[in-house]
Protein backbone atom coordinates (compact mmCIF):
# COMPACT_ATOMS: atom_id res chain seq x y z
CA UNK A 1 0.00 0.00 0.00
CA UNK A 2 0.79 3.76 -0.56
CA UNK A 3 0.79 6.35 1.88
CA UNK A 4 1.48 10.29 0.97
CA UNK A 5 3.30 12.01 3.24
CA UNK A 6 2.75 15.70 3.83
CA UNK A 7 4.56 18.31 5.24
CA UNK A 8 2.29 20.08 7.99
CA UNK A 9 3.51 23.91 7.08
CA UNK A 10 1.31 24.31 3.54
CA UNK A 11 0.47 20.55 2.86
CA UNK A 12 3.43 19.84 0.79
CA UNK A 13 3.47 16.85 -0.73
CA UNK A 14 7.52 15.11 0.77
CA UNK A 15 7.21 11.53 -0.35
CA UNK A 16 5.25 8.67 -1.11
CA UNK A 17 5.71 5.64 0.64
CA UNK A 18 5.28 1.74 -0.03
CA UNK A 19 4.62 0.33 2.74
CA UNK A 20 3.46 -2.91 4.76
CA UNK A 21 0.57 -2.50 6.46
CA UNK A 22 1.96 -3.75 9.64
CA UNK A 23 5.21 -1.65 9.38
CA UNK A 24 5.42 1.10 12.32
CA UNK A 25 5.66 4.82 12.19
CA UNK A 26 9.37 4.25 13.48
CA UNK A 27 9.94 2.24 10.31
CA UNK A 28 8.48 5.11 7.86
CA UNK A 29 10.84 8.08 9.76
CA UNK A 30 13.52 5.45 8.64
CA UNK A 31 12.34 5.17 5.00
CA UNK A 32 12.07 9.12 5.10
CA UNK A 33 15.84 9.36 6.52
CA UNK A 34 17.21 7.62 3.30
CA UNK A 35 15.11 9.90 0.84
CA UNK A 36 15.98 13.09 2.62
CA UNK A 37 19.08 12.63 5.04
CA UNK A 38 18.51 16.17 6.99
CA UNK A 39 15.52 14.55 8.45
CA UNK A 40 16.58 12.37 10.96
CA UNK A 41 14.11 10.01 12.22
CA UNK A 42 14.66 11.92 15.86
CA UNK A 43 13.70 15.02 14.32
CA UNK A 44 10.72 13.70 12.84
CA UNK A 45 6.89 13.60 13.97
CA UNK A 46 3.99 12.23 12.25
CA UNK A 47 0.44 13.54 12.67
CA UNK A 48 -2.96 12.77 11.06
CA UNK A 49 -3.73 15.99 10.74
CA UNK A 50 -1.75 19.20 10.81
CA UNK A 51 -2.79 20.56 14.12
CA UNK A 52 -3.59 17.31 15.44
CA UNK A 53 -1.19 15.44 18.68
CA UNK A 54 1.49 13.74 17.31
CA UNK A 55 1.19 10.07 16.87
CA UNK A 56 2.98 7.39 19.01
CA UNK A 57 6.08 6.20 16.62
CA UNK A 58 6.07 2.68 17.74
CA UNK A 59 1.78 2.29 16.37
CA UNK A 60 1.59 0.74 13.32
CA UNK A 61 0.12 1.59 9.89
CA UNK A 62 -2.66 -0.54 10.32
CA UNK A 63 -3.72 0.04 13.85
CA UNK A 64 -3.86 3.54 12.68
CA UNK A 65 -6.56 2.98 10.47
CA UNK A 66 -4.61 3.89 7.12
CA UNK A 67 -5.79 2.40 3.96
CA UNK A 68 -4.16 2.59 0.17
CA UNK A 69 -4.09 5.90 -0.59
CA UNK A 70 -3.91 7.40 2.80
CA UNK A 71 -2.06 10.11 3.99
CA UNK A 72 0.54 11.30 6.86
CA UNK A 73 1.37 14.81 7.80
CA UNK A 74 4.94 15.38 8.64
CA UNK A 75 5.93 17.68 11.34
CA UNK A 76 9.74 18.77 11.16
CA UNK A 77 10.96 19.19 14.50
CA UNK A 78 14.26 20.73 13.98
CA UNK A 79 17.63 20.50 15.02
CA UNK A 80 17.69 17.91 17.99
CA UNK A 81 20.27 17.19 21.26
CA UNK A 82 20.81 14.71 23.46
CA UNK A 83 18.14 14.47 26.62
CA UNK A 84 21.38 13.55 28.73
CA UNK A 85 23.34 16.42 27.16
CA UNK A 86 20.78 19.16 27.48
CA UNK A 87 20.42 18.01 31.54
CA UNK A 88 24.09 18.08 31.93
CA UNK A 89 24.84 21.66 30.50
CA UNK A 90 21.33 22.84 32.05
CA UNK A 91 22.44 21.57 35.72
CA UNK A 92 26.47 22.27 35.66
CA UNK A 93 25.86 26.08 34.84
CA UNK A 94 23.86 26.73 38.24
CA UNK A 95 26.41 24.71 40.19
CA UNK A 96 29.47 26.43 38.71
CA UNK A 97 27.82 29.96 38.50
CA UNK A 98 26.83 29.82 42.25
CA UNK A 99 30.30 28.38 43.25
CA UNK A 100 31.96 31.04 41.37
CA UNK A 101 29.97 33.93 42.82
CA UNK A 102 30.57 32.37 46.45
CA UNK A 103 34.04 31.55 46.66
CA UNK A 104 35.02 34.86 44.73
CA UNK A 105 32.62 37.74 45.93
CA UNK A 106 35.89 40.43 45.16
CA UNK A 107 34.75 39.84 41.98
CA UNK A 108 30.99 41.34 42.25
CA UNK A 109 31.31 43.33 45.42
CA UNK A 110 34.90 44.97 45.17
CA UNK A 111 37.75 44.03 46.70
CA UNK A 112 36.46 45.03 50.64
CA UNK A 113 33.80 42.10 50.31
CA UNK A 114 36.34 39.11 50.61
CA UNK A 115 37.40 40.99 54.27
CA UNK A 116 33.76 40.86 55.34
CA UNK A 117 32.46 38.62 57.97
CA UNK A 118 30.21 35.59 56.23
CA UNK A 119 27.11 34.35 58.03
CA UNK A 120 26.95 30.75 58.67
CA UNK A 121 23.94 30.55 56.50
CA UNK A 122 25.51 31.70 53.46
CA UNK A 123 28.03 28.65 53.76
CA UNK A 124 25.17 26.14 54.71
CA UNK A 125 23.40 27.55 51.41
CA UNK A 126 26.57 27.07 49.18
CA UNK A 127 26.02 23.66 50.14
CA UNK A 128 22.70 23.19 49.84
CA UNK A 129 22.47 24.85 46.17
CA UNK A 130 25.71 23.12 44.94
CA UNK A 131 24.82 19.67 46.22
CA UNK A 132 21.66 19.75 44.71
CA UNK A 133 22.87 20.28 41.30
CA UNK A 134 25.77 17.40 41.80
CA UNK A 135 22.83 15.07 43.24
CA UNK A 136 20.78 16.27 39.56
CA UNK A 137 24.24 15.74 37.83
CA UNK A 138 24.75 12.37 39.02
CA UNK A 139 21.15 10.93 38.70
CA UNK A 140 21.37 11.90 34.99
CA UNK A 141 24.33 9.96 34.82
CA UNK A 142 23.65 7.08 36.73
CA UNK A 143 19.82 6.84 37.53
CA UNK A 144 17.71 8.17 34.96
CA UNK A 145 15.82 6.37 31.76
CA UNK A 146 14.62 9.31 29.36
CA UNK A 147 11.50 7.66 27.14
CA UNK A 148 12.56 10.52 24.22
CA UNK A 149 16.42 10.59 22.89
CA UNK A 150 16.57 14.19 22.16
CA UNK A 151 14.63 17.44 22.23
CA UNK A 152 14.75 20.58 20.12
CA UNK A 153 18.19 22.41 20.27
CA UNK A 154 16.42 25.45 20.89
CA UNK A 155 15.13 23.95 23.81
CA UNK A 156 19.08 23.66 25.50
CA UNK A 157 19.41 27.84 25.28
CA UNK A 158 16.18 28.06 27.02
CA UNK A 159 16.31 26.03 29.64
CA UNK A 160 20.53 27.03 30.30
CA UNK A 161 19.14 30.85 30.56
CA UNK A 162 16.45 29.77 33.05
CA UNK A 163 18.57 27.89 35.23
CA UNK A 164 21.84 30.26 34.95
CA UNK A 165 20.29 33.19 35.54
CA UNK A 166 18.48 32.55 38.37
CA UNK A 167 21.43 30.98 39.64
CA UNK A 168 23.38 34.13 39.38
CA UNK A 169 20.30 36.15 40.94
CA UNK A 170 20.04 33.86 44.05
CA UNK A 171 23.69 33.78 44.28
CA UNK A 172 24.35 37.22 44.10
CA UNK A 173 21.91 38.30 46.98
CA UNK A 174 23.13 35.73 49.50
CA UNK A 175 26.26 36.47 49.04
CA UNK A 176 25.97 39.80 49.47
CA UNK A 177 28.39 41.69 52.00
CA UNK A 178 25.02 43.04 53.07
CA UNK A 179 22.94 39.93 53.05
CA UNK A 180 21.04 39.71 56.18
CA UNK A 181 20.77 36.50 57.42
CA UNK A 182 17.47 35.00 59.43
CA UNK A 183 18.40 33.06 63.21
CA UNK A 184 20.07 30.21 62.98
CA UNK A 185 17.33 28.12 64.22
CA UNK A 186 15.19 29.13 61.40
CA UNK A 187 17.84 27.99 59.16
CA UNK A 188 18.74 24.97 60.97
CA UNK A 189 15.17 23.24 61.15
CA UNK A 190 14.64 24.79 56.98
CA UNK A 191 17.78 22.81 56.24
CA UNK A 192 16.63 19.49 58.12
CA UNK A 193 13.30 20.09 55.58
CA UNK A 194 15.97 20.45 52.86
CA UNK A 195 17.77 17.62 53.30
CA UNK A 196 14.33 15.40 53.71
CA UNK A 197 13.18 16.96 50.50
CA UNK A 198 16.48 15.85 48.76
CA UNK A 199 16.28 12.62 50.29
CA UNK A 200 12.72 11.77 49.32
CA UNK A 201 13.53 13.40 45.64
CA UNK A 202 16.37 10.78 44.78
CA UNK A 203 13.98 7.81 46.24
CA UNK A 204 11.23 8.98 43.92
CA UNK A 205 13.54 9.06 40.81
CA UNK A 206 14.96 5.38 42.01
CA UNK A 207 11.56 4.00 42.25
CA UNK A 208 10.78 5.08 38.99
CA UNK A 209 14.23 4.25 37.15
CA UNK A 210 13.17 0.21 38.48
CA UNK A 211 9.54 0.84 36.79
CA UNK A 212 11.47 1.06 33.36
CA UNK A 213 13.28 -1.68 32.01
CA UNK A 214 16.21 -0.89 30.22
CA UNK A 215 16.04 -0.08 26.84
CA UNK A 216 12.10 -0.08 27.47
CA UNK A 217 9.58 2.44 26.92
CA UNK A 218 6.80 0.23 28.82
CA UNK A 219 4.63 2.35 31.28
CA UNK A 220 3.43 1.10 34.03
CA UNK A 221 1.67 2.97 37.08
CA UNK A 222 4.13 4.23 39.44
CA UNK A 223 3.62 2.53 43.19
CA UNK A 224 5.12 3.27 46.29
CA UNK A 225 7.94 1.03 47.29
CA UNK A 226 9.46 -0.34 50.50
CA UNK A 227 11.27 2.86 50.80
CA UNK A 228 9.06 5.33 53.52
CA UNK A 229 9.73 8.04 51.54
CA UNK A 230 7.72 6.70 48.64
CA UNK A 231 4.75 6.73 50.61
CA UNK A 232 4.22 10.10 48.73
CA UNK A 233 2.89 8.04 45.55
CA UNK A 234 -0.46 7.05 47.49
CA UNK A 235 -1.18 11.01 47.43
CA UNK A 236 0.12 12.26 44.15
CA UNK A 237 1.29 11.14 40.55
CA UNK A 238 4.70 13.19 40.77
CA UNK A 239 6.03 13.19 44.14
CA UNK A 240 9.33 13.98 42.59
CA UNK A 241 8.19 17.25 41.77
CA UNK A 242 6.69 17.68 45.60
CA UNK A 243 9.71 17.03 46.96
CA UNK A 244 11.31 19.46 44.34
CA UNK A 245 9.06 22.12 45.34
CA UNK A 246 9.54 21.74 48.93
CA UNK A 247 13.03 21.51 49.14
CA UNK A 248 12.98 24.85 47.26
CA UNK A 249 10.91 26.07 49.94
CA UNK A 250 12.93 25.28 52.41
CA UNK A 251 15.94 26.48 50.82
CA UNK A 252 13.55 29.78 50.71
CA UNK A 253 13.20 29.90 54.25
CA UNK A 254 16.70 28.69 55.44
CA UNK A 255 17.66 32.02 53.10
CA UNK A 256 15.20 34.33 53.68
CA UNK A 257 16.10 35.86 50.16
CA UNK A 258 13.44 37.10 48.03
CA UNK A 259 15.32 35.67 44.92
CA UNK A 260 15.55 32.45 46.17
CA UNK A 261 11.68 32.70 46.83
CA UNK A 262 10.88 33.86 42.95
CA UNK A 263 12.89 30.75 41.54
CA UNK A 264 10.81 28.76 43.92
CA UNK A 265 7.59 30.21 42.70
CA UNK A 266 8.89 30.03 39.06
CA UNK A 267 9.89 26.06 39.63
CA UNK A 268 6.50 25.12 41.11
CA UNK A 269 4.79 26.83 38.00
CA UNK A 270 6.61 24.90 35.23
CA UNK A 271 6.83 21.75 37.40
CA UNK A 272 2.70 21.95 38.33
CA UNK A 273 2.29 21.67 34.72
CA UNK A 274 4.35 19.15 34.50
CA UNK A 275 2.91 16.96 37.06
CA UNK A 276 -0.85 18.60 35.60
CA UNK A 277 0.10 16.79 31.83
CA UNK A 278 1.70 13.90 33.39
CA UNK A 279 -1.43 13.22 36.05
CA UNK A 280 -3.57 13.20 33.07
CA UNK A 281 -2.19 10.86 30.90
CA UNK A 282 -1.60 8.60 33.73
CA UNK A 283 -5.28 8.19 33.94
CA UNK A 284 -6.33 7.83 30.69
CA UNK A 285 -3.87 5.33 29.96
CA UNK A 286 -4.30 3.44 33.00
CA UNK A 287 -7.67 2.44 33.66
CA UNK A 288 -6.91 1.07 37.39
CA UNK A 289 -5.71 4.43 38.02
CA UNK A 290 -5.84 5.18 41.71
CA UNK A 291 -8.42 7.92 41.96
CA UNK A 292 -7.46 9.40 45.33
CA UNK A 293 -4.29 11.09 43.82
CA UNK A 294 -3.60 14.62 43.11
CA UNK A 295 -1.24 15.46 40.73
CA UNK A 296 1.75 17.57 42.68
CA UNK A 297 0.46 18.64 46.38
CA UNK A 298 -1.93 16.20 48.25
CA UNK A 299 -5.69 16.30 48.33
CA UNK A 300 -5.31 19.67 46.22
CA UNK A 301 -4.14 20.26 42.83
Amino acid sequence: MEIGILSTVGGKQLATLTVDPNSTLKELKTQIHRLKSHLNPDRQEFRLEPRSKGLDENKSVQALGLKDQSKLYLKDLGPQVAYKTVFLVEYAGPLFVYAWIYQRPWLFYGDEAASQPVSQVVHIAAFCWISHYAKRILETLFVHRFSHATMPVRNLFRNCSYYWLFAAYVAYHVNHPLYTAPCQLQSYIALGCWTLCELGNFSIHWALRNLRPPGSKERRVPRSTKDPLTLLFNLVSCPNYTYEVGGWIAFTIMTQCLPAGLFTLAGFYQMAVWALGKHRAYKKDFKDYPRGRKAIIPFVL
